[in-house]
């Protein structure tokens, strides 16, 4: 009995060092010829330019201007609350969200594509697998906020 007891503590502190881990490692994000990175195959992500069907997220429209559709935005990532911005330039906002109770990491990006008069976003959890739908619950309440402003 208390071996097990051990190997079933030693299994969950490993699962925690596991996903701290993971929870702390900035990935490498930005545009790249046009693209946003690829979202993994992990249930945990969404993005308007993924290939799988499932994850795909529609494009926003921009606004009358690339400086209006940032601040729109941006004034949707304040109103949803629970982000740092992290890279922010003319066309490309860069923002973590940070969940309340387990304090996870979500990289969102926005990025606007002026050829195309479309903003490609793209929403995903550093650490674990499933993220119980709230990436793309975010994108939904998102793109509510951003369509009121």
């Amino acid at each position: 009995m208390t071996i097990a007891l051990i190997i079933f503590v030693v299994f969950i502190a490993a699962n925690f060092g596991r996903i701290y881990y993971q929870n702390v490692q900035v990935p490498q994000l930005g545009v790249e010829n046009g693209q946003l990175k690829p979202v993994s195959k992990k249930p945990n992500n969404v993005s308007s330019q993924a290939e799988d069907e499932e994850k795909k997220v529609a494009t926003l429209p921009v606004k009358a201007t690339t400086a209006e559709t940032m601040s729109a935005l941006k004034q949707a990532v304040n109103q949803y609350g629970g982000a740092t911005v992290k890279t922010e330039t003319e066309d490309y906002l860069y923002v973590i969200f940070t969940t309340d109770l387990m304090k996870y990491h979500d990289d969102v990006e926005f990025w606007i594509d002026e050829t195309n008069g479309v903003v490609h976003f793209r929403s995903a959890s550093r650490a674990g697998y499933s993220d119980m739908g709230l990436n793309r619950k975010r994108y939904d309440a998102l793109a509510e906020l951003y369509a009121g402003l």
